[in-house]
């Protein structure tokens, strides 16, 4: 399980979220036993002002050893600028972005989706030479809000591409959570045809209440790194009614009831879910954290 709500699940707030409970999400997080928890974005703060506050939050963590058991904390780095700020605050891991639509990328980051792939080379080969590992994460894979659905060879160039760019692994998101359980299964098949199954990671947006659906299907076609944010926080920007990841508590509990081992603690899980959800004054959104909390509080 990878955790992105500290960095994907915050973002989109729109109250300013102070850094010390930023700090403090990330590391309940890693004591639920989340071994990858992304940590922040080191974005230009002018458009996403949430993340502003990158360098302190790293400050806060115990990075040499993830927060003290061994978690990793990964950050996003959209450019060398972005890059640079990352290493100065001491990260460990990035991930790069990209989208299978072109619209989307004009729409995103404000480049093509040939000169998005630019902005990764360096980024990728400078992490290369510190030995430092880099994901890759693709907006879109299964559909878009200005072009509707995408072709499912789009990704599969997309992947290829960062992968023969240094990608030690690759997210296919699908951002505006259109997919469903066939179209998902065959896009992460179309895909591993070209890079490794267990380099690949899904990235599931709960819009139509496909998510965990979606997730089984690709589960059974051999994926083995799933995408999530805790109390589902999230959503996108730039993909109107895409409400929001899918929560890491109903993962893990749909998992747990499949036999996967994932080392997580679900109740210390769920207790984390809706502290974030009452720190925000938000709604939790995972229907398995808010059963177990209730569930203990009988």
């Amino acid at each position: 399980m990878v955790e992105v709500g500290p960095r994907d699940g915050l973002q989109n707030e729109k109250a300013t979220v102070p850094a010390r409970t930023k700090i403090e999400l990330i590391k309940r997080l890693a004591a639920c036993g989340l071994p990858v928890v992304e940590a922040t974005s080191f974005v230009s703060p002018k458009w996403v002002p949430q993340l502003a506050d990158a360098a302190e939050v790293m400050a806060g963590l115990d990075l040499d050893s993830g927060s003290g058991i061994g978690t990793r904390h990964p950050v996003l780095v959209p450019n060398e600028q972005g890059f640079d700020r990352a290493l100065e605050a001491g990260a460990r891991e990035v991930a790069v972005i990209a989208a299978a639509s072109e619209t989307f990328s004009q729409k995103n980051t404000n480049c093509s989706i040939a000169e998005s792939l630019e902005r990764v080379r360096p980024v990728a080969q400078r992490a290369r030479d510190v030995n430092i590992r880099v994901r890759g994460y693709i907006s879109c894979v299964l559909g878009c809000p200005y072009e509707g659905e995408i072709a499912t060879q789009a990704v599969v160039r997309m992947s290829s591409a960062l992968v023969k760019l240094g990608c030690d692994e690759l997210s296919l998101g699908d951002t505006i959570g259109v997919g469903t359980p066939m179209k998902a299964r065959a896009m992460l098949e179309a895909v591993a045809r070209e890079v490794p199954m267990e380099r690949l990671a899904v990235h599931f947006h709960d819009t139509y209440g496909q998510a965990l659906a979606n997730i089984l299907a690709c589960l059974e076609a051999g994926v083995r790194i799933v995408d999530s944010s805790v109390a589902g926080l999230g959503g996108c920007p730039y993909a109107r009614g895409a409400t929001g990841n899918v929560a890491s508590e109903d993962v893990a509990y749909m998992l747990a009831g499949l036999g996967f081992e994932t080392g997580v603690d679900l109740d210390a899980l769920a207790a984390t879910g809706q502290w974030i959800s009452d720190e925000l004054d938000r709604d939790n959104n995972s229907r398995a954290g808010k059963a177990l909390v209730q569930k203990r509080s009988r």
